[in-house]
């Protein structure tokens, strides 16, 4: 059904005056509750992917259908998130529980009304805006309905992608519990009080809503509604909202992966052998997990039908490509080429993966809890397994390495730390997550593992090497099927870890790093004791609100 009959693409008839006519209830209630000026501004209300691509084509710079049907887009200067301009308003329903710090900045309300003014304002200087209507979480217990309005077509896309699409029945009774005004293409006032810079991701918890200025990136979006999750969930149900990846295996045994960038929680998910429940946000309910998402955001540099399969075939039409460079007559995308950012993304539906479990609820508690890292020193074992205290202390730690030669003035390995593998997103003060994920393992009698993917023999560019791809699926099929749990273990040194002194498939000298260092004893000991320290360094930061069993389990120098 057309929003606007008779009226062309500007909302205008051709002689340029606004059509007479009744208002649809979308339009209303934006009347109502933000000013947008229907009579003005061409409301386009959940567009078909087909009106996006004509939309983002003709209206839109940086835009083009590439050669597998995919729709390439352009966030502008801003290719990645901007969490220092993250900004909570600080009301008194909210106040006493949020992470209070540089995660999450206090913006009054004052300054949120300056701002939320502002980005109404620019939409209503636009000829036409976008409505999109969606699901976030696929357990309708408690599932939230979120609306996007927006000025570009591009935005519009990427979130009915990452969003539940409702059905046409579903849109018909329709309201939403947050909404999300972005207006991503005009600045924030940076002389305004509390701003940093012209840009302001801000969430209005009391509100319900959240207001972009000044960054077109459309992760903020998706980002900013699991921050959302990241407080409703455990403040108002007691469900622990997880930065994860799930998958679930054919017997219904459930694993759900923690792993910041490059540690492999992506490709380690995308198991053929298994049903994906979901590549990015969970929420672990008293009846299992659900997926967030009805999406996926997969990152786009370096792939290949060989390596990521299911992600290279997923990006056809209806998936949005963000910020990839490709060839101008064949419009073959090049996914090597980081010319714009090493930050390429695609973002489809996740039905676009063949053996995605829809809907995204998985049949069961967890089996298998699984913290990834990539520990480019070699200090840590390939796998350990973790008690309800090392869980904890490994949860908030949220360790993995940045390895030389990979960014600018990197020249060791440098360890990066993100408590709860999602610092940037969380809303609460992380020992609270962590003490729920102990909990909730300890009552569904999961086991708890640290699998590292990075390097082994020892450090990077140091006669260490990346542990083989095919080692560490090896160690997660014995996780699966559960052999690897039977194995005999020990106890590793400093760090005091359990790891098991056989896996079937991979040599068992790997399983621990002190009988395969190949720099000797000495260098395996600096190594060892540099991470360690590393990691107390980091753990100061919690430890005020952490057990003395919690600080026990990590590394004893």
């Amino acid at each position: 059904m057309l929003s606007a009959p008779l009226v062309n693409r500007t909302g205008l008839h051709p002689g340029g005056v606004a059509p007479i006519r009744e208002h649809t209830e979308i339009e209303e209630e934006l009347h109502e509750k933000a000013n947008i000026d229907y009579d003005h501004v061409c409301i386009i209300e959940n567009p078909s992917v087909a009106v996006l691509y004509e939309d983002a084509l003709v209206y839109e710079t940086g835009t083009a259908i590439t050669s597998s049907g995919a729709l390439t887009a352009y966030s502008g200067s801003k290719t990645g998130r901007s969490p220092k301009d993250k900004r909570i308003v600080q009301e008194p329903g909210s106040e006493k529980e949020v992470w209070w710090g540089p995660v999450n900045k206090p913006m009054s309300p004052e300054v949120w009304r300056i701002n939320r003014e502002r980005a109404i304002d620019y939409l209503n200087t636009r000829k036409r805006i976008y409505v999109v209507d969606g699901y976030a979480g696929w357990d309708p217990r408690y599932r939230i309905s979120v609306r996007v309005v927006c000025a570009r077509a591009y935005h519009a896309l990427f979130m009915r992608n990452m969003l539940i699409r409702p059905t046409q029945e579903e849109l018909k009774t329709f309201h939403p519990d947050y909404t999300i005004y972005n207006a991503g293409g005009f600045p924030a006032n940076r002389y305004t009080e509390g701003m940093t810079s012209t840009t302001s991701v801000a969430i209005n918890f009391a509100e319900k809503e959240l207001v972009i200025l000044g960054t077109e990136y459309a992760g903020e979006m998706k980002k900013g509604i699991l921050t959302v999750f990241f407080y409703e969930m455990p403040v108002l149900h007691n469900v622990l909202t997880l930065h994860s990846s799930a998958n679930v295996g054919k017997n219904g045994d459930v694993s759900v992966f923690f792993g910041l960038s490059g540690t492999g929680k992506t490709t380690l998910s995308a198991d053929p052998q298994r049903a994906l429940i979901g590549d990015d946000e969970h929420c672990w309910t008293d009846t299992g997990i659900f997926n967030v998402e009805g999406g996926c955001y997969a990152k786009a540099i370096n792939l290949s039908a060989e390596k990521e399969p299911e992600i290279f075939n997923a990006i056809r039409f209806g998936t949005v490509l963000e910020n990839v460079v490709f060839d101008p007559n064949t419009r073959v995308v090049d996914y090597d080429d980081t010319t714009l950012t090493e930050n390429t993304r695609a973002a489809y539906p996740i039905e676009y993966i063949p053996n995605a479990l829809i809907p995204c609820v998985a049949p069961n508690h967890p089996t298998n809890i699984i913290l990834l890292c990539c520990d480019a020193r070699g200090a840590l074992p390939p796998i350990s397994k973790l008690n309800p205290e090392q869980v904890m202390y490994h949860f908030i730690s949220g360790y993995t390495s940045k390895v030389a030669g990979t960014e600018e003035g990197v020249t060791e390995p440098t360890a990066t730390f993100s408590a709860c593998f999602a610092q940037p997103f969380l809303a609460l003060p992380p020992i609270r997550y962590a003490r729920m994920l102990a909990e909730k393992i300890k009552e569904n009698k999961a086991n708890a593992w640290l699998l590292n993917t990075g390097w082994i023999r020892g450090a990077a560019g140091k006669g260490g090497e990346r542990c083989p791809l095919k080692y560490t699926r090896a160690i997660l099929d014995a996780v699966h099927n559960g052999e690897l749990v039977k194995q005999e273990y020990e106890s590793y040194p400093v760090f005091n870890l359990s790891i098991p002194k056989s896996c079937p498939g991979v040599p068992a000298e790997i399983l621990n790093p002190k009988r395969c260092w190949t720099a000797g004893e000495e260098d395996y000991k600096q190594n060892v004791h540099a991470l360690a320290k590393l990691f107390t360094e980091n753990f100061q930061l919690f430890s005020a609100d952490a057990t003395e069993e919690v600080i026990a389990a990590g590394p004893q120098i």
